[in-house]
């Protein structure tokens, strides 16, 4: 088993007025050679966003970006022609393949809005762009694990990766096992709340870690805490 540890106080941090965003891997203009990636997951963005501001029209090709919304509400429009609102316990995905335009913002105007945004890198390169959107029910997340984004469940949201999100709620003292979905894949948990102790090391809100060359994790609460999985091939 390989391991390392983000923890929650060393990501980069970005603080634009109307945007505060910490990053978990080199983004932007933060670069740190350790933090590049892990395995497939590319960027894992932590990202506040006052009122009525956000993202502008811009492109990109070929990731996966998935967003999902820890507390308010994004208005989404691309050049697909979609165009929605993403709310809490939604998670939605785009595959920008060929390329693609979109804009994000604040679907609140009074109220700042909190979301991970997060990108995968493809498994097939230069696909047609893709939306997905699906709301999912949090009680199913009461300890266990809710699948949100996968290649081969209609439940969830589809990915162009052998990669696989699930969200779990785990009550205090709760002893959960992960079992990871394809050999050759490491696991991503990020601590969105509380504490968890995962295979002996303690980790508190916002630290992350990534294991691999590991068929299943032991996850244990040391609180109420919400946690997210991020299931991704190594080798890319």
């Amino acid at each position: 088993m390989k391991t390392i540890h983000h923890g929650g106080d060393n990501r980069g941090h970005v603080s634009l007025g109307w945007l505060d965003s910490h990053h978990s891997f080199s983004f932007g203009h933060y670069y740190d050679p350790e933090k590049v990636q892990f395995g497939a997951l590319r960027v894992l963005n932590d990202d506040v966003i006052t009122g009525g501001s956000g993202f502008g029209a811009h492109p990109h090709d070929n990731m996966e970006i998935v967003s999902i919304p820890l507390s308010g509400s994004i208005a989404h429009k691309d050049s697909t022609g979609t165009a929605a609102v993403i709310n809490e316990n939604d998670v939605q995905i785009m595959s920008a393949g060929t390329g693609i335009r979109h804009s994000e913002y604040n679907h609140l105007k009074d109220k700042s809005t909190n979301f991970l945004q997060i990108w995968v890198l493809p498994k097939k390169r230069n696909i047609a762009p893709r939306y997905d959107q699906k709301t999912f029910d949090t009680t199913d997340r009461i300890n266990q694990f809710q699948l949100v984004v996968a290649p081969d469940n209609e439940n969830a949201v589809w990915i162009n990766q052998d990669a696989w999100f699930s969200l779990a709620n785990l009550k205090s003292n709760f002893n959960a096992t992960y079992n990871l979905k394809k050999a050759g894949n490491g696991v991503y948990v990020f601590i969105i709340d509380g504490s968890v102790t995962i295979n002996g090391e303690v980790l508190f809100k916002r630290d992350a870690l990534g294991i691999w060359d590991v068929d299943t994790i032991e996850i244990v609460a040391g609180t109420d805490a919400e946690i997210l999985l991020i299931d991704v091939p190594m080798e890319v």
